[in-house]
């Protein structure tokens, strides 16, 4: 008679994780032990929504902005939760405030989870929320904030607006992966990608603006409608400076006199270097140092602020 092994006790993840702490089926634990079923849509089919907002200096920036994107992406998806946008608020506060992290990057998701019986109807689905708080993190790391971002423009083409809406952050990525090892193999540090008709759309994690002669453009077609892209629109209306979402091309990229990137992660961050070419002056340019620093400077006013209460404070 074959002699079965017997089952496991519960498993204990052997590969290193970040400090943080997760919410998920209702508890909060260390994000080490976060878990989600091998069953799940989201894992079996990229099946899900997201969205992801910083903490800085004790604070989130921006967190309504986060979280309207995240249900207008729900209701997109046909997906609920059993939670209000007040809810998902305090739930995210307290993922922060039980890791103790003063600057921390925070993301939230909903899975179209499974069907009891596997079907394969999503509609028979029971969708599943997560959310967990780990440590700041950059698309940029310090030396590249510091000399600006080497970048390589890519043949590799975005999932166009028809297939996936990209209005809705979501996890298909396999498109912004392989740009990223064709960048690899060129020497860059991250890509860009175009869309369906041959124009700049985004990177791996980020939005893209050019500076030529003063003015600002960033593409507006087949790309995530940034929470920080809209925060540098925002920007440019207070410093007076014109800036337009238009179809930009790889030739105007790299003939620009400034290029940056944005996103949650890491807030406003030079490009210096293009298809392995100067761009402009080589270095971090003027005017987006101008808004770089005002951006962060944003982050002190309570008009955008929403300070965490830590346990120990």
């Amino acid at each position: 008679m074959r002699k079965f092994p017997e089952l496991s006790p519960r498993y204990i993840d052997p590969h290193p994780s970040p400090k943080g702490t997760a919410y998920t089926d209702g508890q909060y634990l260390p994000v080490s032990e976060a878990k989600i079923s091998v069953l799940d849509y989201g894992f079996l089919h990229s099946d899900a929504t997201y969205d992801v907002v910083h903490v800085w200096k004790g604070a989130f920036f921006r967190l309504d902005a986060h979280i309207d994107r995240f249900f207008q992406g729900l209701e997109k998806l046909h997906m609920s939760i059993p939670y209000n946008k007040e809810q998902v608020a305090e739930i995210l506060h307290n993922v922060v405030a039980l890791s103790g992290l003063e600057n921390a990057y925070v993301e939230f998701i909903c899975t179209r989870g499974n069907a009891p019986d596997f079907s394969r109807d999503p509609r028979n689905a029971i969708n599943r929320f997560i959310a967990f708080a780990i440590p700041f993190g950059s698309v940029a790391n310090p030396e590249q904030l510091e000399r600006g971002l080497h970048i390589a423009i890519t043949d590799v083409v975005r999932i166009p607006p028809p297939s996936v809406d990209p209005t809705i952050k979501n996890y298909h990525w396999l498109d912004l992966v392989r740009g990223l090892y064709d960048a690899y193999e060129r020497g860059a540090e991250t890509a860009l990608l175009l869309d369906s008709e041959g124009n700049i759309a985004e990177g791996p994690g980020f939005n893209i603006f050019i500076i030529k002669d003063g003015a600002i453009a960033t593409p507006d077609h087949g790309i995530l409608q940034g929470i920080t892209r809209q925060t540098i629109f925002d920007l440019c209306q207070q410093l007076q400076l014109t800036c337009t979402a238009r179809r930009i091309t790889p030739v105007e990229l790299e003939n620009a006199d400034e290029v940056f990137i944005t996103s949650t992660a890491g807030g406003v961050m030079p490009v210096t270097k293009a298809n392995g070419n100067a761009i402009g002056s080589g270095i971090p340019g003027p005017v987006s140092q101008r808004i770089k620093d005002l951006y962060w400077a944003m982050h002190d006013s309570d008009a955008w602020r929403s300070p965490v209460t830590y346990p120990d404070h």
